[in-house]
Formats: structure tokens, sequence, C-alpha cells
């Protein structure tokens, strides 16, 4: 019999990270047992916000747990590749959500910002086409 499949809200996928809720936890594991568990990279993005704001935890402890949580049977990405791609590039320097914004253009077209920091450490991680205008 086909799992059924829904989709994972930031707080699902945090109470799963975190254990900070022992009902909601639960409640999540059961959901991950019985269902096919999808996640956007929007939540993703939120859960690093919550994770690094409110637990106060480290880039590199955010961006192994979310790949560990990514890699459990029948949770999966939206767009999985392009999710690998913004935690590689998140684990190597690169904001979160800067990430986000990059890898969700099209590889050839360019992604332009004011933000000049953004642009050196897109360029420093290895991301391509995010420059600033003119």
């Amino acid at each position: 019999m086909a799992r059924p499949r829904v989709w994972l809200d930031t707080n699902v996928v945090v109470r799963l990270l975190v254990g900070d809720d022992r009902a909601q936890l639960a409640r999540a594991m059961k959901l991950l047992n019985t269902h096919t568990c999808t996640v956007s990279a929007a939540v993703l993005m939120e859960c690093e916000c919550v994770l690094r704001g409110f637990f106060k935890l480290d880039v590199q402890t955010i961006a192994l747990s979310l790949q560990e949580f990514l890699s459990i049977d029948h949770v999966a990405a939206e767009h999985p590749t392009q999710v690998q791609a913004i935690l590689a590039a998140y684990a190597a320097g690169l904001d979160f959500a800067d990430a986000v914004h990059a890898y969700q253009r099209p590889e050839d077209e360019s992604l332009v910002t004011f933000d000049k920091q953004f642009v050196r450490r897109a360029a420093n991680v290895g991301v391509r086409g995010v420059r600033v205008p003119g």
C-alpha cells in the first residue's frame, strides 16, 4: 500500500530536529513512519532561521542536521539537487537565504543584488552569476 504524501511545515521539522516538545515530537515521528514527507526550500530556510536564532545552533550543526533529516527514508526535499546545492553553499559560508535565492534562479541567468558581501561570498563558494547591477 502506498504511503500518503504530506508536506511538512517548519514547526514539524523543528520538532523532529530538536525534540523540545515531547507530545509534538511523538506525533511528528508517527507521521514520518506512516507518510511520505516532502519539504520545500522555503521551509528549510525558515528552519535554519529558527535553529540559528532561537536555538542558537551554529552553521555546521544546522547544515548537518538538515542533511541528516533529508536522508531519512520517506523524507525528501521538493527539489533535492537544488537543496543539496543550497546546503553545501550554506555550509561553505553563504547565508542560507542567499543560497536559496541563488539556486532558485535558472543557472544561465544572473541574480542581481546591491549586497556586495553576498556577491563576494557567492564567488568564494563557487556560486556563479551573482552580481551587482550595472
